[in-house]
């Protein structure tokens, strides 16, 4: 409320509205620049790992060889579920791999060792534990519906190329390992987008880290947040050759419709992470003999230039979603894998909601009837 005038300002979808601090993440909309932690988003890309990424984000400073190894070592004994998940899984097979995860990591806190222990130091544990989970329930999700037997982690390999081995069965390649990784970290956090808001909400009732995570990935189930990648494969496949792209846009823009994959409700400038899958598409798509997607994705970029001066620019979901196709991972697993860079991101927004918790309760401005006398039903 403006105290000078008594005016109340709504601000639909709590736009432009702080309601906390934060000293993870650092977004400039404006001038398209992302870091984690102080660092920038593009030298994490380009020089770090995910392994490293999650380091930086839970515990505040990026690690020493000595460390790297020590948190390695934690997250791969983290691989590894409660035989009653698998049963979870198989019982609900035939649904959404969204509604499998959300329901596999409620059910996980039945067997954590620490779910009763919402201190932050459980909590970080229980988050990293977490973060080696959820790939697989997913991986093990895929290989159930469809007959076969999940496949065991491989403890040589990293996070992301583990993800891949578990997914597809075979080792992935370097490139698609290395481009899955750098994947990761450019989706590892966001700031206080709805699913980070989703847990810090659930956090702030002081629930315990497996009930937030839970409510942050049925909030990125919805395809307002998590559906971009989907929607641009999509996109691409309906274009069909780079030479359509152009009379494609021009079709979207003038039936007042979206193009799948630009825009971002906080970047005004092209979103920073894209940069960086971009190059990747272009080397796997060649890797894997079809460029012709990235010619595609390219000629829409370049057919929405006119666009960028009114701040609709390439989004990281757009280059994404081809990276899942090229490696023949199916469509409806595309927003289980932005879950599954996301979830120490989702954890460090709980850490920082507990440290110095508040219900988070904002309100609504009533707008319906004005009062009314309450006629009994023989009456009306």
């Amino acid at each position: 409320m403006d105290e000078s005038t008594g005016k109340i300002e709504i601000h639909r979808g709590l736009k432009g509205v702080y309601f906390d601090r934060s000293r993870v993440c650092y977004i400039d909309g404006r001038a398209g620049e992302l870091r984690y932690r102080g660092y920038s988003i593009h030298d994490l890309a380009q020089r770090s790992t995910f392994e490293e990424t999650c380091y930086l984000l839970l515990r505040g400073a990026l690690p020493t060889q000595v460390e790297l190894d020590r948190f390695d070592a934690e997250l791969k004994a983290a691989r590894v579920l409660p035989g009653p998940i698998y049963d979870i899984i198989a019982a609900l097979q035939c649904a959404h791999p969204m509604d499998v995860l959300r329901t596999c990591v409620s059910a996980l806190a039945a067997f954590d060792p620490e779910t009763g222990d919402k201190s932050p130091e459980a909590t970080l544990r229980k988050g990293i534990r977490l973060t080696s989970q959820v790939p697989l329930i997913v991986a093990a999700h895929e290989h159930i519906r469809n007959g076969r037997e999940p496949v065991a982690p491989d403890p040589r390999l990293g996070h992301a190329a583990n993800f891949l081995h578990m997914l597809k069965g075979v080792a992935p390649s370097a490139d698609s390992a290395r481009l899955m990784d750098i994947d990761m970290v450019l989706h590892a956090e966001h700031g206080s987008n709805a699913s980070s808001f989703a847990a810090r909400v659930v956090a702030g009732t002081d629930a315990d880290l497996h009930g937030a995570i839970t409510a942050a990935v049925a909030a990125l189930a919805g395809p307002a947040h998590g559906g971009a990648a989907e929607n641009v494969m999509r996109m691409a496949q309906e274009i069909g050759e780079s030479s359509q792209a152009a009379d494609y846009v021009k079709r979207k823009r003038a039936n007042r419709e979206p193009v799948m994959g630009f825009g971002h409700r906080v970047y005004r400038a092209e979103d920073p992470r894209a940069r960086h899958m971009r190059a990747g598409v272009e080397r796997l798509s060649r890797e894997m003999g079809q460029p012709k997607w990235y010619q595609i994705l390219e000629a829409v970029v370049a057919a929405m230039q006119p666009y960028a001066r009114h701040g609709v620019n390439v989004n990281v979901d757009f280059y994404a979603g081809v990276v899942y196709f090229l490696n023949r991972i199916a469509e409806d697993l595309f927003v289980p894998i932005f879950a599954v860079g996301r979830v120490p991101g989702w954890t460090v927004q709980v850490l920082e909601q507990i440290e110095n918790n508040i219900l988070l309760r904002p309100l609504t401005l009533y707008d319906g009837a004005a009062p009314r006398d309450y006629v009994p039903i023989a009456e009306r």
